[in-house]
């Protein structure tokens, strides 16, 4: 008889645990996401958001969840140090400068697309900047 324990890696075969980073200013001023599938049969996935501005401050901020599906989390500028991310009807703002999660922003707020971030084809989370978007320093 086989052990059950055996079996438990084919279980987790087909989840994804994956991070990407936007970095701003070098790779101390950054922006990581991080997608977290715990069972391959989950349609939804946990998403967490790491600001860092080293070495005044980092942080790490609980998103909640977002389809597998699909998944595209979209990355805009509102500002010096202010960002929105977005995710289907979800949107979210953080300013680096203090690293903390902003009020949900307003319907008219003024953002410049940057990129989004996103699974390839073999389930790797990706960053991708918008076409026309700055490029960082």
């Amino acid at each position: 008889m086989r052990s059950p324990l055996l079996l438990f890696p084919l279980l987790l075969a087909g989840c994804v645990n994956e991070t990407a980073s936007y970095a701003i200013n070098g790779s101390d001023h950054a922006l990581t996401v991080i997608v977290t599938q715990d069972y391959f049969w989950s349609k939804q996935a946990g998403l967490r958001l790491i600001a860092s501005r080293l070495p005044d401050c980092q942080r790490q901020f609980d998103l909640g969840t977002t389809p597998m599906a699909d998944l595209n989390i979209e990355l805009f500028s509102t500002g010096d140090d202010s960002f929105l991310l977005r995710s289907g009807d979800e949107m979210w703002q953080v300013d680096t400068q203090t690293c903390t999660k902003l009020p949900s922003p307003s319907e008219n707020v003024q953002a410049q697309p940057i990129g989004v971030f996103h699974l390839d084809g073999s389930k790797k989370l990706v960053f991708e900047r918008a076409e026309g978007a700055v490029a960082t320093q």
